[in-house]
């Protein structure tokens, strides 16, 4: 980004590279390289969806039906013209029947538009017409998503319409007397509960201006600023390239909506450094893994999540990015502590001089932080998500302008309006699919019916249901991405926790969390493949490193729902204060049981009483804090003794 700064372009993986692995982990940057007449096609028809989503916030929209079907139409169009069929298909041409798709894609999504009227005038009673239309589109929607998404929710909304068919053929508390084909296309395309309901709803609206936002920030150079920010604040300290990894994931995860896309854009740089320095290749892949998969937790954006748990919950949007920060402070601070005693335990030194960037030409650029800022303040001071989206583009556009190099001219306008639509692809799709998931539930009950089977399988034991609810979060989210993993979650596990006397937004952020930490863990972690593939380690390994290092994620969730003062639920703010205090103190306590090190050495007692000592300050309540408070304290005088008579770093790993 600077001419002073040599460090990131010597790291930095080429763009052949980093394209390659975009595309082996991340269906969404699997898509066409497409030149020509029909490059600048489909760049046109990309712009024009993005122009239209912006009519559509500035003007009053039109009724529902018509403005999601719009939205799914451009959706679908461009994703049979940009992904081809199998992951060997041509990537520069289109295939004559991925175009006849996407024309078949189109008009068929349009049926709402040029018969709207009618469709309103027969609802419930609709003629074959209408349900071969209502069934054409719900095929279109599984291919398209199998094609940007993947296959994993695919299966898992097929299986739920098949449940749909024939669930009066189920036993025990699944049974249901079942639904006709008819009533089943009816549902999921003609009401407002299925491909057309709230997921769509909130990717046609919020999702599409923020991703717009992200797009038009990354003309301004913004990524590759957060990466000279992390460097001159964490480059120099111990272990630094880790922390930078840690801090620079946190700032991509503002804008990011992908925990892959965020380990190949931040670690193409940050791995390198690290195995340079000395990091074993499992630990720096996990590190990034670890940070960018928690860049999907971190508000405001959350990787569009907030606002679909907003729609969900009834929540308002700003006040879930509040109750999501404290989490994600902790989850972050875990990860950075873990760092710091991995690289003292190790002896692993920070940048040099040389290494750096230079500070003042780093800081003289912060005004390129002043969009976040800005998006951030209009949230605060009550501008809907919508408005306030519209206004960080409009900021953007003005910052640009600051610099030669990032001035947006109209084509720098016209190529982030193309990268918004293509970012909007994968949302699109995921949440068409998610509302047919959703669209099952209502129609069945299945989601009580689920939560009451996980209840009884439990034997009623609060603990031993989240445990239950946890595992089935970690399963369902499994190669899907974040808006799709957050509507599965929680449309069939947080009905569980809400029976067991939970708050609701406890039951959503519970398996929010716990269908993200499946990007790191194994046997489906794809964050961690995709780190290890630049790390060159083994990605099993990695894997398991990366969830050793995000134990936060699997810990905090139960607080959501035992202790909900940590989401700010029914809390002041000297409780609130108090909670992040001695959370971050049995952070400390945890780290240091896990990567066997603090101030010396931690014998493996230590390490046991030392990972119990903060999992009990981390739980909020005067006697666990007591008891871990003074449990760490002596595990600190202990550690200050040995320090003074051998401070020296281990040869061999502990945590591999």
């Amino acid at each position: 980004m600077t001419d002073e700064k040599k460090i990131i372009s010597e790291k930095s993986m080429p763009d052949e590279q980093v394209r390659e692995l975009l595309s082996k982990y991340d269906k969404e940057s699997a898509y066409r390289d497409l030149k020509g007449k029909m490059g600048w096609f489909v760049a046109l028809l990309a712009v024009a969806f993005s122009i239209y989503q912006l009519y559509a916030s500035i003007l009053p929209p039109p009724p529902a039906q018509i403005h999601r079907t719009i939205h799914l139409a451009f959706a679908l169009g461009l994703i049979y013209l940009l992904y081809p069929a199998t992951g060997r298909g041509h990537r520069s041409k289109i295939a004559w029947y991925d175009g006849l798709l996407a024309l078949i894609a189109v008009s068929s999504s349009l049926y709402w538009v040029f018969n709207f009227d009618q469709l309103i005038t027969r609802t419930g009673n609709y003629n074959q017409t209408d349900i071969f239309f209502g069934g054409l589109v719900i095929v279109l929607v599984l291919e398209a998503t199998r094609r940007v998404v993947g296959v994993p929710i695919v299966i898992i909304a097929t299986l739920f319409m098949l449940y749909a068919l024939y669930g009066n053929h189920m036993p025990g508390f699944l049974h249901h007397r079942g639904v006709s084909l008819k009533r089943l296309i009816s549902h999921m395309y003609f009401s407002l509960e299925g491909i057309l309901g709230t997921p769509l709803s909130v990717s046609a609206t919020f999702i599409f201006l923020f991703l717009l936002f992200g797009a038009f920030l990354e003309r301004t150079g913004v990524g590759a600023y957060f990466n000279d920010l992390a460097l001159t604040l964490a480059g120099k300290r111990i272990g630094g390239p880790a922390k930078v990894a840690v801090f620079s994931s946190a700032l991509q995860g503002t804008i990011s909506g992908s925990s892959v896309a965020n380990v190949v854009t931040s670690g193409s740089f940050t791995i390198p450094m690290m195995r340079r320095l000395g990091y074993r290749p499992e630990f720096a892949g996990a590190v990034e893994a670890a940070a960018s998969t928690g860049g999907q937790i971190m508000p405001p954006i959350m990787g569009a999540a907030a606002f679909l748990m907003a729609e969900f919950t009834g929540v308002p949007y700003w006040e879930i990015a509040k109750a999501a920060a404290i989490p994600a402070i902790l989850y972050f601070t875990g990860i950075w502590i873990m760092v710091h005693f991995e690289a003292k335990r190790i002896g692993l030194r920070g940048l040099t001089e040389e290494e750096m960037p230079d500070r003042k030409n780093v800081w003289k650029h912060s005004y390129l932080l002043l969009p976040i800022i800005a998006i951030i303040t209009f949230l605060m001071l009550g501008d809907s998500p919508m408005r306030a989206a519209l206004k960080g583009i409009v900021m953007t556009i003005i910052v640009s302008m600051f610099r030669k190099e990032t001035r947006m001219t109209l084509p720098g306008v016209f190529r982030a309006l193309e990268a918004g639509a293509r970012a909007a692809l994968g949302v699109a799709a995921a949440t068409a699919t998610a509302g047919m998931i959703v669209g099952v539930v209502t129609l069945t009950g299945v989601g009580l019916k689920f939560a009451n089977g996980l209840i009884g399988f439990a034997g009623g034991v609060p603990l031993l249901m989240l445990f239950f609810t946890m595992i089935s979060s970690i399963l369902l989210g499994m190669g899907t991405p974040t808006t799709a993993n957050y509507i599965i979650t929680s449309t069939i596990a947080a009905p569980a926790i809400i029976a067991m006397g939970a708050p609701v937004l406890s039951a959503h952020m519970f398996t929010f969390y716990f269908g993200i930490v499946a990007d790191i863990t194994p046997p489906v972690a794809l964050a961690a493949f995709a780190a290890s593939g630049i790390a060159g380690g083994a990605a099993m390994k990695t894997g398991v490193n990366s969830t050793k290092l995000a134990i936060a994620a699997f810990i905090i969730p139960y607080i959501f729902v035992l202790s909900p003062q940590i989401l700010l639920i029914d809390a002041t703010f000297f409780e609130a204060s108090f909670v992040i205090l001695t959370a971050i103190i049995g952070m400390l306590g945890i780290s240091a049981g896990l990567i066997g090190y603090w101030l010396a050495p931690v014998y493996w007692w230590e390490r046991i009483w030392a990972a119990g000592a903060g999992l009990l300050l981390i739980i909020p309540g005067w006697t666990s804090d007591t008891i871990g408070m003074g449990s760490l304290a002596i595990i600190f005088v202990l550690q200050v003794i040995r320090a003074r008579n051998n401070n020296k770093p281990l040869d061999t790993p502990l945590i591999d």
